[in-house]
């Protein structure tokens, strides 16, 4: 079994050293150079940025629902909390993914903060997931405008 070709996504074939290139294939790196990290953690980054963005305004819009049905809405001040308590852990996982960027993955003395700082990073956006459960959960209506 070992000796076994497999063919996924190009050629696994040990004795051939890896994928092979496929014409009209486009490869931004050469065959064999290693993936520069800094680039890699960057793109990763700033993916998380862009989802973070979208996950603020679709709360920013939340709160404008929540707000424009008043305080007479059944579940008034917990969604307010809610989604404030979002809204601030969103922005705090942005400052702190533009710092991550920032910082240089092949200096050795950075490594230490940068696995503290995605750390962090990674715990408050499981808390904002929760958080935004329980924001669908109690339920963002827009006010029907003929009552």
């Amino acid at each position: 079994m070992a000796s076994e070709n497999m063919e996924m996504n190009g050629s696994a074939n040990r004795e051939s050293g890896g994928e092979e290139r496929r014409p009209g294939r486009l490869s931004r790196r050469p065959a064999g150079s290693p993936i520069n990290m800094n680039q890699y953690a960057n793109k990763k980054s700033a993916a998380e940025s862009m989802l973070d963005v979208a996950l603020l305004m679709a709360n920013a819009s939340q709160l404008k629902a929540v707000l424009e049905q008043g305080p007479e809405f059944t579940f008034y001040t917990p969604l307010i909390t809610f989604i404030s308590v979002s809204l601030i852990l969103q922005i705090t996982v942005g400052v702190l993914l533009i710092f991550i960027v920032k910082w240089n993955l092949n200096d050795e003395s950075t490594h230490f903060k940068l696995t503290i700082m995605e750390n962090i990073v990674t715990a408050l956006i499981f808390i904002i997931v929760v958080v935004n459960v329980f924001i669908t959960a109690f339920g963002v209506h827009k006010p029907n405008p003929k009552a």
